[in-house]
């Protein structure tokens, strides 16, 4: 067998291997998919969340589909969820706009009864940010750093909670570290629905995954 063979079977071997091992690796740390690739087993929405090929979940809003207050049409958890770690990654298209919502009383109110991460096109923009922009917790705090990546690339997002104590990563990069008994939010639910926004936009996630902590 030609050396330059031998090469190309080894990097196939390596792209096949390791992402399973990570994948184990991760089953191990105690994290367990909140999407199973496949279906929405698990969720509840009347929103346009369309299932794709390689574990990708789609929004694809319908005509007339706009707006953020289509609370209905977001994408929630069927259970209740405490002191946890979410990791999940998305992508949006130029403009793109979306949330992640965590410790939701009520999904017929998430806005106030629940607590924000906001997702935005925010590549770019100059520091510092607000709240508004991407990886802030809307009307609370904004992101230490701009991490977000351009339109188009997948982003990282991992938001911990535990107890009072909020965090939030961006692309590996810590930006919220929140106490929220001293925060705007300090009245929202310490257990709750958690959510992903449907804004009437495009969006695209992938490896949601939860540790309950």
């Amino acid at each position: 067998m030609k050396l330059t063979t031998r090469i190309a079977i080894g990097l196939l071997l390596c792209s096949v291997v390791v992402p399973f091992l990570s994948a184990k690796e991760h089953e191990k740390s105690g994290f367990h998919p909140l999407y199973n690739g496949k279906n929405l087993k698990g969720w509840k929405t009347e929103g346009n969340w369309i299932p794709q090929e390689d574990g990708v979940l789609a929004i694809k809003p319908r005509p007339g589909e706009e707006g953020w207050r289509r609370f209905d049409s977001y994408l929630w958890t069927r259970h209740k969820y405490d002191d946890f770690v979410l990791s999940l990654e998305y992508k949006h298209p130029e403009g793109g706009n979306s949330g992640v919502f965590v410790r939701v009383k009520d999904r017929k109110d998430p806005v106030d009864t629940g607590i924000e991460v906001q997702i935005l096109d925010s590549h770019g923009d100059e520091e510092p940010l607000g709240p508004h922009d991407c990886g802030g917790v809307i009307g609370t705090q904004g992101p230490s750093k701009n991490m977000a990546k351009p339109a188009g690339q997948w982003n990282h997002m991992v938001i911990t909670c535990k107890g009072n104590r909020m965090k939030v990563k961006l692309n590996g990069e810590q930006i919220i570290n929140l106490d929220l008994s001293e925060s705007a939010v300090k009245d929202r639910p310490l257990k709750g629905y958690i959510g992903l926004q449907d804004h009437g936009l495009p969006l695209w996630f992938r490896n949601i995954k939860l540790k309950e902590l």
